[in-house]
């Protein structure tokens, strides 16, 4: 283990031995100022990396147990809540969310389904305008704008991540239909089910444990591509914000998941298990549901070919999420691991990706024919 704090620490067993050198020059280049790596393999992790800081003040090195924001990683564990809830028979994946949530079936989406919303394709995939005025942590203001705007196209017809939205809408519907919140789901039923160290909503004695996120660049924001879908309402991108105790204990379920590298992997290394955590929480038919291949078109967010599962990317290598700024994690149907990136420097997803290429895995999103 190196004695710098800034240097990277942990273990890779010695078939990973490039998987480390790689992270180390990832490092040493400069590309990388606080990381968390973890792969795992035939049940267990082969590979726990940590490299750089925690903190913008440089003075908390990052460790195993570091929790960090993943952007739009989060959204694959508001599809679990939301299935939790579809188990349960509290709400179906293909009636009309309408049905329970009254205030949403209107003006066009009168046969928006579940479904439609956890594969993207709901029509919203942004807050309307009329929200630039509301704070970002209006979480009523939020879901209420959500229910009282017509899509930007018929729910069904196209697809594109709902880059800010997927939160408030599946929250919206578990709050009509269930009863419930997507934080308490999330919390108390799927977190410990799945034995994850993870948290919508930060309890005060992990606080110490966040990553401050940064940017790789001062513009980072502006070059974004997805940016116009991010933009409203304003904060999401504004690291002040983000890095706040307010925004840490809050629930925005599109982004603000705060996780460990290990327990994501872990988590992604049991996803297809037939007698794993995730099968034995959703029940066989949710859990084929949850990996089965939804829709694959041109993603206009991603403004590539994609296909969703129910919340997942998938195609013939690998089912996989990432999140804006460079976290991404995925299970590798060629190799049989999985592996969780997850960085607090904004940035592409170049280093996950040179990552991948030391594990024979390609992050590439390809829509499967």
């Amino acid at each position: 283990m190196s004695e710098n704090p800034a240097g990277v620490e942990g273990f890779a067993e010695d078939e990973y031995g490039e998987v480390r050198r790689v992270f180390q020059r990832l490092v040493d280049d400069g590309a990388e100022t606080g990381a968390g790596l973890s792969v795992w393999r035939d049940g267990r992790e082969v590979v726990r990396l940590s490299a750089g800081w925690a903190d913008a003040g440089r003075s908390r090195p990052w460790r195993a147990d570091t929790l960090v924001m993943p952007y739009s990683l989060s959204k694959t564990f508001v599809t679990l809540a939301a299935l939790v809830a579809v188990r349960e028979g509290a709400v179906a994946l293909d009636e009309p969310v309408g049905t329970y949530w009254k205030a949403y079936g209107s003006n066009g989406k009168e046969a928006t389904t579940l479904r439609q919303i956890l594969t993207h394709r709901a029509g919203q995939p942004r807050f309307p305008a009329e929200a630039a005025g509301l704070d970002l942590l209006d979480d009523a203001g939020l879901r209420a704008g959500l229910a009282r705007a017509a899509p930007e196209y018929v729910p069904g017809a196209s697809l594109g991540e709902h880059a800010l939205t997927y939160g408030h809408l599946v929250d919206g519907v578990l709050r009509a239909a269930a009863g419930t919140t997507l934080g308490a789901v999330f919390n108390d039923v799927v977190r410990p089910a799945l034995g994850l160290d993870a948290w919508f909503g930060v309890p005060d004695d992990a606080l110490d444990r966040v990553a401050d996120l940064e940017y790789a660049h001062p513009d980072w924001p502006e070059r974004l591509p997805a940016a116009p879908w991010l933009r409203i309402p304003d904060g999401a991108l504004d690291t002040e914000r983000t890095n706040s105790r307010a925004w840490r204990q809050s629930v925005f379920g599109a982004t603000n998941l705060q996780t460990t590298a290990t327990s994501t992997a872990a988590f992604f290394s049991r996803l297809t298990d037939e007698d794993g955590p995730v099968r034995q929480l959703l029940g066989p038919r949710l859990h084929s549901e949850l990996l089965t291949s939804q829709v694959t078109g041109h993603d206009e967010v991603f403004g590539t070919r994609i296909t969703w599962t129910l919340g997942l990317i998938r195609d013939k290598g690998k089912i996989a999420k990432g999140g804006i700024g460079g976290s991404a994690a995925w299970w590798s149907l060629r190799h049989r691991h999985a592996c969780a990136y997850l960085t607090r420097r904004l940035d592409d997803h170049a280093r996950a990706a040179r990552i991948a290429a030391a594990l024979g895995d390609d992050l590439t999103v390809v829509g499967e024919d």
